[in-house]
């Protein structure tokens, strides 16, 4: 059997920013040469990206830590550092990105849901290339002696998670013969026996009957309180979410314990809708299995009534002698055609572009927002991505760039958030390994720099 691998954690890290460059154009006959320090190149990025080939997260089992390229320095004579190449990482159409607490390995947040050919997100930016002195020129300041450092890239653990992307899929309790009901329908060959838990992993077939193709898994057996994670309740039931279509196989024989189809049918659908509400409200078929049996025609009708009386289609099959395989075929093949128009209709048919443009956004939104927290009665810490990034791409050494942080700082509202949080003048401000006493918001030691706001991108 291939390895199925349908979540793994990994370590990704951008590309550094080159720094750029301080420099002064130096020629014969030219005595005051202007500033021609070059910018330093952009790190790449690392990117998630779904694929339609893929199957599964095998390829991140076993490596771990990815790094996309660094960018280089600039130089002197305008010239610009190269930009590192991004890093591309391949996925299964069906992946979920989530960012990982660095302490905890804890999910935190969503990066992004990867459900379409093509779709992408960068999950690992490349550090900023440091803009050379020719930036910095105004109408006062007409040879700036800094440049930007490089910014170096984030490091961090984010999780892929592979949610199958199937048209239905076939759920009930262990050993109801989901397997060889796949095996029936399809060409998928799944290990087959008279024991439980049989299947570990989901095993995927592609259905034709008819006029009809479709996608069916074969979902692990569920037991009572898979819903609370008992068995591998929650590996299997979050496959299930995906699926436009539930075939809810029930044992009519009861199995080896002898149970009640209808107490089974109860069960698993009390199972679905205490790990996700709205599977409750998915639509299901009934599968009534191994009704060649003999002693089941009541537990049949019993488990038709059941069915109906919840607005569930209902069909009794025998996975063994093939009866009634071929109505329930195309039955479940009209109504995957049905919620696949009725899906088409209802979504704005969203081009690949810009779905991959509103992960961007959110990623940027995330990395703007900053926080500020008080460590001490006058010691105060700003948090976020954006003011760190700030930070490490000034010179600290330069007396000219710590002040145009300053200003950087202040145009952004860090100085505002200050102040509205309780910050006194001459209170130690942090962000990241920095310190410095604030001045106030209405502080402007530099108003040359005035003229640079609007040229900047504040490094996004």
């Amino acid at each position: 059997m291939s390895q199925f691998t349908d979540i793994c954690r990994i370590n990704v890290k951008g590309g550094d920013g080159g720094a750029g460059c301080m420099s002064f154009r130096r020629e014969a006959y030219v005595p005051k040469g202007g500033p021609d320090g070059g910018d330093g190149g952009r790190g790449g990025n690392v990117i998630i990206q779904a694929s339609a080939q893929l199957s599964s997260l095998i390829d991140y089992r076993f490596k771990h830590h990815f790094r996309a390229e660094r960018g280089t320095h600039g130089q002197g004579s305008r010239r610009d550092g190269k930009n590192g190449e991004d890093l591309i990482l391949k996925v299964p159409m069906g992946t979920v990105v989530r960012e990982l607490d660095p302490d905890t390995q804890e999910p935190m947040y969503e990066i992004a849901d990867l459900t379409h050919d093509g779709e992408r997100v960068i999950v690992a930016p490349g550090g900023n290339g440091g803009r050379g002195n020719t930036h910095f020129v105004t109408s006062t300041r007409r040879a700036p002696t800094f440049a930007e450092k490089g910014e170096p890239a984030e490091e961090h653990w984010i999780e892929l998670e592979m949610k199958l992307m199937a048209d239905a899929a076939l759920v009930g309790m262990p050993s109801v013969g989901k397997s060889s009901l796949i095996a029936r329908m399809s060409a998928a060959r799944p290990k087959i026996a008279d024991y439980p838990f049989t299947t570990l992993v989901p095993n995927l077939g592609v259905v034709r009957a008819g006029d009809y193709s479709y996608v069916v898994a074969d979902v692990p057996g569920l037991i009572e309180g898979a819903s609370e994670g008992r068995g591998l309740g929650h590996q299997f039931l979050r496959h299930i979410e995906r699926t436009a279509l539930i075939m809810h196989v029930v044992d009519m024989t009861g199995g080896f314990e002898g149970r009640d189809p209808v107490e089974d049918y109860r069960i698993i659908n009390d199972e679905l809708a205490a790990y996700a509400s709205e599977l409750a409200e998915r639509p299901q078929i009934v599968v009534a299995n191994k009704c060649d049996a003999s002693g089941v025609t009541d537990k049949i009708e019993e488990l038709k009534r059941a069915a109906i009386e919840d607005g569930h289609a209902f069909f009794a099959v025998s996975a063994l002698t093939g009866a009634g395989l071929q109505t329930l075929m195309l039955a479940c093949g009209e109504r995957v055609s049905e919620l696949r128009r009725e899906l088409a209709e209802n979504t704005d048919g969203e081009p690949i572009e810009l779905l991959d443009e509103q992960w961007e956004r959110r990623r940027r939104e995330r990395d703007r927002a900053f926080s500020v927290v008080r460590e001490a009665a006058d010691v105060w810490r700003v948090v976020g991505r954006g003011v760190e990034r700030l930070c490490v791409q000034t010179d600290w050494e330069n007396e000219d760039a710590v002040i145009y942080l300053q200003h950087r700082l202040q145009r952004i509202g860090v100085d505002d958030a200050l102040e509205a949080a309780g910050c006194k003048r001459g209170d130690e401000v942090r962000i990241t390994g920095y310190a410095f006493a604030y001045e106030g918001a209405d502080e402007n030691p530099f108003e040359d720099f005035e003229e640079l706001d609007g040229l900047e991108g504040e490094g996004e």
